[in-house]
């Protein structure tokens, strides 16, 4: 089972580097990471995307981490309500004639060409995986020539506020 695992962490070197050796000694698969700092001075978010058994595996690797000096808190976010995106940047295959047509492929996926040449168009997108691999499965068969992406990067949602019982939900056309 898939699950999203963030992890702040003092930004020293060598944090980052504890914490995929802890996960490969467990033999967790990491199947996407993204480290970026945060909003505190000295503070880093590892979002990291791992493959786990079950539960209980989960369970003994998030309380490992949380042992580790560095680790100021760990969070498995995969149930909660989170923010998460993906940013990829796609280059493929592209002449004058096809260039119209990709744009209208990549439009509604809100992706955006960010570099053109002769024979070759590099396309921008951000957004969950889903959305990421459904762009990337319609321009396969122009010939990708080229795909970095960064991992998934999430976050817990801010607070909602919870509706009582005779209280109306919030609507935005109000």
């Amino acid at each position: 089972m898939k699950r999203i695992i963030t992890a702040k962490v003092s930004n020293r070197s060598g944090v980052l580097n504890r914490i995929t050796g802890l996960l490969q000694k467990r033999q967790f698969n990491i199947e996407s990471i993204s480290v970026g700092r945060t909003e505190q001075e000295g503070i880093s978010r590892i979002t990291f995307v791992v493959d786990v058994e079950d539960y209980q595996k989960l369970e003994q690797v998030t309380k490992q981490l949380n042992k580790q000096i560095d680790v100021l808190k760990v969070s498995d976010i995969t149930d909660k309500a989170i923010v998460a995106r993906e940013l990829a940047l796609i280059k493929i295959t592209s002449n004058a004639q096809l260039r119209s047509e990709i744009q209208g492929i990549i439009d509604p996926f809100r992706a955006t060409v960010i570099d053109v040449s002769k024979d070759t168009l590099s396309i921008q997108v951000t957004g969950k995986s889903e959305k990421v691999e459904a762009l990337i499965d319609l321009l396969r068969p122009y010939g990708i020539k080229d795909i970095a992406r960064t991992g998934v990067t999430a976050f817990l949602r801010g607070q909602q506020p919870q509706a009582s019982q005779d209280q109306a939900p919030f609507s935005l056309l109000h």
